[in-house]
Formats: C-alpha cells, sequence, structure tokens
C-alpha cells in the first residue's frame, strides 16, 4: 500500500495529518484501503515517509511498515525497497489516498500472473494520468524496480504497455482520489449520500451544509459551515465552485 506522498495538493489539510490519516465518513484512508485488501493477500506492507511517526503509531502491529526515511520512492521505488520481504511473491499494489470502497477480487480474478494487470476507474485505457484503482505485479517484473525515486509508469508500465504485457481492468464503482480539499470533501459527500460528515469528538453547535467537521473541531453557535472541512478547532476549508 502506497502511502508515503506529503499530500502537497490538499494542504491545509495535510499540515495536521498526512494524507493516508485524513478519514472519509469518520474512517482514515488507510484503513479504508486496508479493508479493501481483506483475505485477498497474505500479507500487508505500507510504505511512509510524510507522517511517519502518526502513520508507525496507528498501523503499528498490523502491517509490515517499510520506512523511506531520507525521501520518499515514489510508486516503483517502494516496491524495489520491498523485494526482500516480497521474496519472490507477485504484488498487489493499492494507494491509500484514494476513496474506493468494495473489494479488490475484480483485479485479481482470472489474473494469468504473467502480465501487469491495472484497474483503471472510468476507462478502458491506461495513461500516465489513469484514476489507478489497483495494480498487479508479477515478481518478474518487481524484481527489476530499483530501490530509488521512481514511478511505476515510467520505469515500468509504459514499456509493459507497448509491448502487450499489460492488461487493463475498468472500474466502474465509486472512486475518488483524494487529491484537493474539493476531492475529499466530494468524497465524503458520497460516502454519506451527501450529508455533512461530523466525526466523534467533534462539537458542532452551528449549521453545516455539506460539510465535514473532524474529531477536535468545533462549530459554534451561530456558526453556519457550507462546502467546507472543519479540520482543527476554528481552522476551515472552504471548497469553492461546486
Amino acid at each position: 500500500m502506497l502511502a508515503a506522498g506529503r499530500g502537497e495538493r490538499l494542504r491545509p489539510l495535510t499540515t495536521l495529518r498526512p494524507k493516508p490519516l485524513c478519514p472519509v465518513a469518520g474512517v482514515p484512508l488507510v484503513d479504508l484501503a486496508l479493508a479493501r485488501l481483506a483475505g485477498s493477500v497474505d500479507g500487508v506492507a505500507v510504505n511512509v515517509h510524510h507522517g511517519r511517526a502518526l502513520m508507525e503509531a496507528h498501523l503499528a502491529g498490523r502491517v509490515h511498515l517499510s520506512a523511506e526515511v531520507e525521501a520518499p520512492l515514489g510508486t516503483a521505488g517502494a516496491l524495489g525497497q520491498l523485494r526482500g520481504w516480497l521474496d519472490g511473491r507477485a504484488a498487489l499494489v493499492v494507494n491509500s489516498d484514494a476513496w474506493c470502497p468494495g473489494d479488490v477480487r475484480a483485479l485479481a480474478d482470472g489474473w494469468d500472473g504473467e502480465r501487469i494487470r491495472v484497474l483503471v476507474a472510468g476507462d478502458d485505457e491506461l495513461r500516465s494520468r489513469s484514476n489507478v484503482a489497483g495494480a498487479l505485479m508479477p515478481w518478474s517484473d518487481v524484481a527489476a524496480l530499483p530501490a530509488e525515486p521512481s514511478g511505476l509508469w515510467e520505469v515500468s508500465w509504459r514499456a509493459a504497455h507497448g509491448a502487450g504485457r499489460l492488461e487493463v481492468v475498468r472500474h466502474d464503482g465509486p472512486f475518488v482520489d483524494c487529491g484537493t480539499p474539493g476531492d475529499y470533501l466530494r468524497a465524503n459527500l458520497q460516502a454519506s449520500g451527501g450529508a455533512s460528515v461530523v466525526a466523534e469528538g467533534a462539537t458542532v453547535a452551528g449549521a453545516l451544509v455539506r460539510s465535514v467537521v473532524w474529531s477536535g473541531a468545533s462549530v459554534r453557535a451561530g456558526e453556519r459551515l457550507v462546502d467546507a472541512i472543519r479540520y482543527d478547532r476554528e481552522r476551515t476549508v472552504l471548497v469553492r465552485g461546486r
């Protein structure tokens, strides 16, 4: 599970917690991603860098933690660093920063174990900026990845696609890449059926319209939040243009 990014586009939310710990409908994104994998894999590794201490505390004893100490290694470098842990096994790769309810069975069913298989949200083609909901990597492809900053599209998928060694599976279910505050708010509202989301431990005395309130945050009497994320006691992100 890829979870080491800095989440720059999601700032200022990621100044308080790393993106994988941002909750959708009250559940951290990383836990939602773990639920997708349940019953489909025999072990889970999570790479960590930004917000490493918080991530390690949250995941301690639950997964194999792969710390990227000096710099994040990217999607390919993360797998390269895990070659010893994988030890000849194929890898099922998911992101921890997308809301994608459901399991990964559609990705794994009927896989030949030889070609790279990529689950692409809303598309039958894989492009450099596709929304990827998961991927299966044969060990032979993982073994060739360097443990240095690099991306899977650049060092693996593009060439495999051109050689006919990459298969695309279309994903038409719910999927939101929580890259920006607007996307993050959209994921919460889709998950809640359009209702505002108030985390346990939040205090709300005012009015909410299509908004999210994090644990520990408060909305005072007389306040009215519309298309907003109250992510700290009084700090708010307003999402315009919805």
